[in-house]
């Protein structure tokens, strides 16, 4: 009976599954195109999406010249910026069509783009994993949160965490003041709007002693907002900290 019953169930996803396909067929996350499967790029969109391969940076994700030969090898930035955090990555660099997929995501309620992402996010974590590791977004504020009705973070942290199946806490750690956009402020300005912005959820903070944490954002630049996360979680305890984002912008010198 159980066996039936599981059938049954299966067929009708199934079933579920092909009316939505032929209502709403695939396309390309990044132009109208129709692809195999909702989430997919197309082939003349694959190519301009900046995927990071080889070589990065270990403690932002930045890509750089040479072989990558299983060595750690820091960026010109990350040499002279203490990173708060122990390693960190990023899926893509921030150009046209990542801007394209990040916008969706962020501005224009495109929540399929956090499945394909989740499974790019899980691909470049890899070499983050620790053991019992949990995961959690950087969190909107509730102002913010209001105003957008869901937090582009934690839709892509909870994708990761399900791809590796790792524990996830989407209120892991709040934040506490409206800090705005950082657009436009400059390196030290950023810091600087992101000072002391962050602190453990009350209901939460229990679980981050003695843990190593994996923190998710869509998106790095200067890295402020990821330092001052991980600065919160380090001052609760926390066994170690990790960092990933689903683009990372690259500085124009």
């Amino acid at each position: 009976m159980q066996k039936l019953k599981q059938h049954l169930i299966t067929g009708a996803r199934r079933g579920a599954q092909g009316a939505l396909r032929a209502v709403y067929p695939p396309q390309c996350i990044c132009c109208d195109t129709l692809v195999e499967d909702h989430g997919a790029i197309c082939p003349a969109c694959w190519p301009k999406v900046p995927f990071i391969f080889g070589l990065c940076c270990d403690s932002c994700g930045l890509p750089l010249p040479g072989q990558d030969d299983g060595t750690p090898v820091q960026c010109d930035e990350c040499l002279t910026l203490a990173r708060p955090w122990e390693q960190g990555r990023a899926v893509m660099l921030y150009g046209d069509k990542s801007r394209q997929i990040l916008l969706g995501l962020k501005y224009y309620d495109r929540l399929d783009h956090a499945g394909p992402a989740g499974k790019w996010l899980a691909r470049h974590a890899k070499p983050l994993i620790r053991p019992d590791m949990l995961v959690a977004p950087i969190p909107l504020h509730w102002l913010r949160f209001v105003k957008r009705r869901y937090n582009q973070a934690a839709l892509l942290s909870t994708a990761l965490a399900r791809e590796l199946q790792l524990e996830h806490c989407p209120d892991l750690l709040i934040r506490t003041r409206n800090t705005g956009n950082q657009d436009g402020r400059g390196r030290m300005g950023r810091f600087a709007n992101v000072a002391d912005a962050f602190a453990a959820h009350p209901r939460q903070g229990a679980r981050i002693r003695g843990r190593d944490i994996l923190l998710v954002d869509d998106v790095m630049t200067a890295g402020a907002t990821f330092a001052a996360a991980t600065e919160t979680c380090l001052a609760h305890g926390a066994a170690s900290v990790r960092v990933i984002a689903l683009a990372r912008v690259a500085r124009r010198e």
